[in-house]
């Protein structure tokens, strides 16, 4: 399998289009049309975790931060970034960067603690935008009309709330002359045809759009395809940084505090606020996130879960009399490797995913 594959997968899920602006995500070393065996998946692609994927002979390392933030003005084996970058080249290995986009998606950072918290009515904390919606008709013979709804449903179209494959399907009868010009898959050339048809209406997200089209056009059997797009007026999807949510019962901030670091996997936290106290509306932000204290605090949190909390930050969390469990930055977003593999592992059968054993946390409490 090929790279530009694995993103196309990768990235149907974790579109990079969420990514803020000033972030650097994607393929930031390699070819995409480089086939790909293995893969590793890291926090961080730091030298050790370079050898470490030299050594198992991988081919694409998967990274949360990206392996490239700012620009480069030289590629030398004078600066440690470019003697990574030279050792990855020199081995063919490609790094794929996937940040604040994985943050914000679905399923991703913030939802995967918000699960491990077991957390109802999870909401998104700070929003970036409203996906828009679009509806999707397309006319096909009724031969083909399952053949068209998959490849709709399986480009995303057709999502609503709890469900997929969400569709709806007109009979009719089509009529059409083809012209000289033309090579018909049903009918002859100057004769008018009539065919039995189905009208196929679905719903599709903005950032998927335009390569539905691309695949149902790819999937379709008529040499032109007939298609309509309407913008709609439903609202699509939140998207934005943060979750928020509910315990399903109230508990002690010292019992919730046990249950993060059990969840993360964690030896120890920094918390402000009274461990005694109940709590039950929890906020998430993965990474470095004490800039949403407010946010957390007019949305009714009792905790804020983030890491890299500095000391104003929490004299601000006691002053609003908002909690904060700081489970550092390694800490909190650790789990991106847990969450990469289990995707991938259920999508590719002949790639090999590892996890690299060299991504360790730089801080060392003594």
């Amino acid at each position: 399998m090929y790279i530009k594959d694995i993103v196309k997968i990768f990235e149907n899920k974790y579109p990079k289009s969420l990514a803020y602006n000033w972030d650097n995500v994607g393929l930031i070393i390699g070819n995409e049309m480089d086939s790909v065996s293995k893969i590793m998946l890291t926090l961080e692609a730091t030298q050790a975790v370079i050898d470490e994927a030299v050594e198992n002979k991988v081919d694409l390392i998967i990274t949360h931060h990206p392996f490239i933030f700012k620009g480069l003005k030289k590629i030398n084996t004078s600066t440690t970034k470019g003697t990574d970058i030279y050792k990855l080249i020199r081995n063919k290995i490609s790094v794929y960067s996937a940040h604040t986009n994985f943050d914000i998606a679905y399923d991703g950072l913030n939802d995967e603690i918000a699960k491990r918290l077991d957390l109802k009515d999870v909401l998104v904390l700070d929003t970036t935008y409203d996906q828009k919606l679009y509806k999707i008709a397309v006319y096909v013979p009724v031969s083909h009309q399952e053949c068209i709804r998959k490849t709709m449903a399986d480009m995303g179209c057709g999502n609503i709330g709890n469900y997929s494959d969400c569709s709806f399907t007109f009979e009719g009868v089509g009529r059409f002359k083809p012209l000289n010009e033309s090579n018909p898959y049903i009918g002859i050339k100057n004769e008018i045809e009539t065919v039995e048809e189905v009208k196929i209406e679905s719903i599709c997200e903005e950032s998927k759009l335009s390569e539905a089209i691309n695949n149902i056009i790819k999937a379709h059997p008529y040499e032109e395809v007939a298609y309509d797009i309407y913008e709609l007026k439903n609202k699509g999807k939140k998207y934005g940084l943060g979750r928020i949510g509910q315990l399903k019962n109230s508990m002690k901030f010292k019992e919730l505090s046990e249950i993060v670091k059990k969840s993360l996997n964690i030896n120890e936290i920094r918390v402000t606020g009274n461990l005694e106290d109940d709590v039950n509306k929890i906020a998430i932000v993965s990474g470095s996130g004490s800039e949403f204290i407010n946010n957390a605090y007019n949305m009714g949190a009792d905790v804020l879960i983030t890491g890299d909390v500095k000391y104003h930050d929490a004299q601000n969390a006691l002053e609003l009399g908002i909690k904060v469990i700081d489970a550092g930055h390694f800490g909190s977003e650790n789990i991106f490797s847990d969450i990469v593999e289990e995707y991938l592992q259920n999508k590719f059968e002949n790639i090999e995913v590892l996890k690299s054993k060299s991504n360790i946390n730089p801080f060392v409490t003594i």
